[in-house]
């Protein structure tokens, strides 16, 4: 069965200028950002998810752990860290349509952490906030079911796959499937549901944008609870990830440099012999001057191979060593 939510003017509106974007991204080859943009962003979401949830740990002490450097925290927020890195390293190996997947997934990100990770909840819980119960949801007993019905609708429904990204994520906080961790899973799986259709966002910035509006986010969790319908987080979850998006196209715009380029050409590239109109075609807003240089530095350094002379030279990628 279909959750309830409607298709608002805001929500098409959204979804239209989404597609777009996306398209802008795939049109400029951003859809992959280099290595170290990457690693930059998959920090960045780390930190920010788990700063929602009340961890102390800086973007800085992240790096460390990634990096096995000691790290001087409380116990608990080093092991969420340590935790969240393996299920993102992991990401790519589940399937976004099966409940065991997010079992497995929820076993990794809150181990040691609960007494019974990966397991669906049986019992009662209510959320508070403060003095007062915020969020009673469903008894235990209903959680397997409910959760059954939203794989099925996540699978089988012929709803655009960024809305349903957005109802699962609120569909999620509202069954509250786990005795904790909740909050963390329900925005990595919408990560998730995302990159099957478009690999961009598993480095997409979306959950720092979260964090930035992290009471807008509960404020619409509330909402929708309140409405009986998803149809205000769906808005609110859509112009985070427009606002992702034009992120990325500004921001890689703005501080991609010649290496990056390079590298992100030879991901492209592979072993295929390419000349210098092939490396303007991908990086459109660069100069004649700009790309001869590019290409230049990178034979210099022995990246690449260069072949004849004038029109007809010619590059290839070296393998790199290890």
């Amino acid at each position: 069965m279909r959750p309830p939510y409607a298709i608002s003017s805001e929500i098409l509106k959204l979804t239209s200028s989404v597609s777009e974007k996306i398209g802008e991204i795939n049109a400029q080859h951003l859809s992959r950002p280099a290595t170290e943009l990457r690693k930059k962003n998959r920090i960045k979401t780390i930190q920010s998810s788990l700063e929602i949830e009340g961890n102390s740990l800086t973007e800085e002490q992240i790096t460390a752990i990634l990096e096995n450097k000691r790290v001087l925290a409380p116990k608990k927020d080093i092991l969420e860290v340590q935790n969240a890195i393996k299920v993102y390293d992991s990401l790519k190996t589940f399937n976004p349509f099966s409940l065991k997947d997010l079992e497995k997934a929820h076993g990794i990100l809150m181990s040691g952490l609960v007494e019974n990770p990966g397991k669906l909840r049986t019992g009662n819980v209510g959320i508070i906030k403060g003095s007062k119960i915020e969020h009673l949801p469903p008894n235990g007993s209903m959680v397997h079911g409910l959760m059954k019905n939203l794989f099925a609708y996540l699978k089988s429904d012929d709803e655009i796959l960024l809305i349903k990204s957005c109802v699962f994520h609120y569909e999620f906080e509202f069954i509250h499937p786990f005795m904790d961790g909740n909050g963390r899973m329900g925005r990595l799986w919408q990560t998730l549901i995302l990159m099957k259709k478009y690999p961009m966002f598993e480095f997409l910035p979306i959950e720092s944008l979260i964090k930035i509006k992290q009471q807008e986010y509960y404020k619409k969790l509330s909402e929708s609870d309140k409405s009986g319908n998803s149809t205000p987080f769906i808005e609110f979850m859509l112009s985070i990830i427009l606002e992702s998006l034009e992120k990325v196209l500004w921001t890689q715009n703005q501080t991609i440099n010649s290496e990056d380029r390079i590298e992100l050409f030879r991901e492209k590239m592979g072993n295929h012999i390419f000349g210098r109109k092939d490396f303007m075609m991908n990086f459109k807003n660069i100069s004649s001057a700009t790309a001869s240089r590019d290409l230049k530095k990178a034979v210099d350094a022995g990246i690449l191979d260069k072949t004849g002379d004038g029109n007809l030279t010619r590059y290839r990628f070296l393998m790199m060593n290890g």
